[in-house]
């Protein structure tokens, strides 16, 4: 019996999704299930939830659950992480509340810019408690990490642990894929591609369908002002930001607007609330969402843990068709995030990179990518200097590395000063507290 571990398995919508793709694959039908979280009430209604599903399924799988990570991830084989550390209060509401304070707005905040900052310093310590714990009770289990910030969190678990088989998934393609059939009229599954970059700052290098190059009819679409379509997936989110840089560089992004708009200094800048409407940024974002998702989740959990049978449906995470392939040898293409040994070689080594990965009894190996255009490159590279000095500050436990890493930000070098930068920095350094580790305590101020 193949055991899966859920940390973070409160995280319910998620973890049905995983869990119910693992129990449509036969290979992994019949698995334990050990979901774990810190509470016990998101436990209880996740346990449910999958308990319905094996029944509506009808496999042989099982489940426990646990509040101990070590108990859970014992004897595990995979190891799947989806969890918010700090939650949205008061972490995420500090993230956006005391940037906002110096004039610095933001969307989502969790990738890259200040908020990716501190988000990757609260989190990257709890996924090296994870990565130690699965050295000592599962050194072959394979983790499939799903946490913000992918890049600076994929980098970090390399630096810290060498030997630990693990890869960073991410549905930025797949939602991305599904956005263009649905703004080309044309079936998803009859797309090619070939995708390259880092996570969230990856871009279509091919895209065809049947043959036929998309690019030209994506271009004389923005131009002609039929594209973007009203969104399928985050109705408040236009992908008017991805289409404009499209325009301008070439090559459509895999991340959606809302987040690309935070990752450069083109789109969200002080006094220029045109661009703001022009190109429909939704300020504030995140928050909005994660207040709708509370309320929404109480109704949800009524109708999910009422005790009756759950559809299960197939989603598109990678995460049950790479299991499969590592459990059956059989191979599978996915895009994963892993440290870069030389897979793009424009890129630095080292550094967390997202290409398509051959998956079988090996594990996860990357495939190389030569072809990445000169402006692409060095857009990723903008991104990469933030996380590289993060993962530099939290390897080294040198606070001013997050000053530093602050400062390299594309949008928050083009709205602030350097001293403003600093005291932002520390004052967010002083409103996180404990959620950060001891050695992050605020530096010189401005």
């Amino acid at each position: 019996m193949t055991k899966i571990t859920f940390v973070g398995a409160g995280s319910t919508i998620f973890m049905q999704n995983i869990v119910g793709d693992a129990l449509l694959t036969p290979a992994l039908a019949d698995s334990h299930f050990a979901l774990m979280d810190i509470d016990p009430v998101r436990l209880a209604e996740s346990e449910a939830v999958a308990k319905a599903m094996i029944r509506s399924v009808g496999t042989g799988a099982t489940v426990s659950t646990h509040t101990d990570r070590r108990a859970a991830l014992d004897g595990a084989d995979f190891v799947i992480t989806a969890f918010q550390v700090g939650g949205y209060e008061p972490c995420t509401v500090t993230d956006f509340e005391i940037p906002k304070q110096y004039g610095l707005r933001q969307t989502i905040a969790d990738t890259l810019g200040v908020g990716g900052i501190m988000r990757g310093l609260r989190t990257v310590p709890v996924l090296w408690g994870v990565a130690q714990d699965m050295m000592q009770l599962c050194p072959n289990a394979t983790l499939l990490q799903y946490v913000n910030p992918m890049a600076i969190n994929t980098w970090s678990l390399a630096e810290r642990f060498p030997n630990l088989k693990h890869v960073g998934l991410c549905h930025s393609v797949q939602n991305t894929v599904e956005e263009l059939a649905h703004d080309l009229d044309l079936p998803k599954a009859d797309f090619r591609y070939k995708v390259a970059g880092i996570n969230h700052v990856a871009f279509f290098l091919k895209l065809e369908h049947e043959g036929r190059d998309l690019y030209p009819a994506l271009r004389q679409g923005y131009r002609a002002g039929h594209l973007p379509k009203p969104p399928l997936l985050m109705p408040r989110c236009p992908n008017k930001v991805r289409y404009e840089v499209m325009d301008h560089l070439g090559y459509f992004c895999t991340e959606s607007s809302e987040h690309f708009a935070e990752y450069v200094p083109w789109f969200i800048k002080d006094g220029r609330n045109d661009l703001i409407e022009q190109f429909s940024i939704p300020l504030d974002e995140y928050p909005t969402r994660c207040v709708e998702q509370v309320a929404n989740w109480k109704e949800q959990a009524k109708t999910l843990t009422d005790g009756r049978n759950i559809e299960v449906t197939r989603s598109h995470e990678f995460a049950a068709d790479l299991m499969n392939a590592i459990v059956t040898d059989t191979p599978y293409t996915a895009y994963g995030n892993l440290p870069n040994t030389g897979q793009i070689p424009q890129l630095p080594l080292g550094a967390a990179v997202e290409t398509p990965c051959l998956v079988d009894s090996n594990g996860v190996q990357p495939s190389v990518v030569t072809d990445i255009p000169p402006q692409l490159i060095a857009l990723m590279r903008t991104q990469i200097n933030v996380q590289e000095l993060t993962v530099r500050a939290l390897t080294e436990e040198n606070p001013e590395y997050i000053y530093h890493a602050a400062m390299m930000d594309p949008h928050t070098a083009a709205e602030l000063d350097l001293r403003q930068i600093r005291g932002l920095v520390t004052d967010l350094l002083s409103a996180h507290g404990d959620w950060l580790p001891d050695w992050c305590r605020p530096a010189r101020a401005a």
